[in-house]
């Protein structure tokens, strides 16, 4: 396993629409979806350029029925799928779901922090590191951030960096929307936590993918059934973000320059 403890190695669109979802991210972020031959579910493997990137899965009725809603989440790796799930219970998170094995994937787990806010734990299988996030360089179709919002960063600061080792970096200070928190994973910038402002519904991760130009994103994102909510907004060195909601409903967050 090349994939460390607190490694951001995979995300994954839940949607009740996977056809409309492929068709909307497709040309917005580059990407090709094929099939992957689960059985029993409609789950699709995202690719950039021939690289994996992302998952989309079509919720079932009985999801739904559990509360199941369109949303992104991230998978973060563990190196130890069952003591991992044994510290989170102790620092006060939940295990939902798992763990489950898939054979050359890995053993996964549906688990929330102590705020309630949902990811994976995954003991990742094969060779090579996962490359869904660009840990090091710019890339298109890639998740570039990965940003936490939630109602008590001090104590959502404890819990990550105490079970998955991420070391506290630069702060911004944001005056009355507090401190914008930067974390690393060793060498590279990983994320960030961040208060929850009273205009956003729940605590949530967001993940920020990179787009070619931010101005063109925007186009298609109104053109196409979404609603974009937040941006386009230039962010400090000089590229620019967006957020909105795609057609089914799922939050997206966006990165790259603004072009024209």
């Amino acid at each position: 396993m090349a994939d460390k403890q607190g490694d951001f190695v995979w995300y994954e669109l839940m949607t009740t629409d996977a056809d409309a979802a492929q068709a909307f991210y497709e040309p917005l972020l580059g990407w090709k979806f094929a099939g992957s031959d689960m059985p029993g579910i409609d789950y699709r493997i995202g690719s950039k350029d021939g690289t994996q990137v992302v998952g989309l899965l079509e919720l079932t009725g009985d999801m739904t029925k559990g509360g199941a809603r369109p949303a992104w989440i991230g998978y973060i790796a563990a190196d130890d799928i069952h003591a991992s799930i044994t510290d989170l219970k102790d620092r006060g998170g939940q295990l939902h779901m798992g763990p489950n094995h898939l054979e050359g994937v890995g053993h996964m787990a549906l688990v929330a922090d102590p705020q309630g806010v949902p990811f994976y734990l995954m003991q990742t299988e094969g060779e090579g590191p996962a490359t869904s996030f660009a840990k090091y360089e710019p890339k298109v179709g890639h998740c570039a951030w990965n940003e936490l919002v939630i109602d008590d960063p001090d104590a959502a600061d404890a819990f990550y960096t105490g079970m998955f080792g991420w070391q506290k970096g630069e702060a911004m200070d944001m005056g009355e929307m507090g401190v914008y928190q930067m974390f690393t994973q060793d060498d590279y910038g990983l994320g960030a936590i961040m208060k929850r402002p009273e205009q956003m519904p729940v605590s949530a991760w967001a993940f920020y993918f990179r787009v070619p130009e931010i101005e063109a994103a925007r186009s298609h994102v109104e053109s196409s059934g979404g609603q974009v909510v937040n941006g386009p907004m230039e962010i400090p060195g000089g590229e620019y973000v967006c957020q909105g909601f795609d057609p089914q409903g799922a939050f997206f967050s966006i990165i790259g320059p603004k072009g024209t």
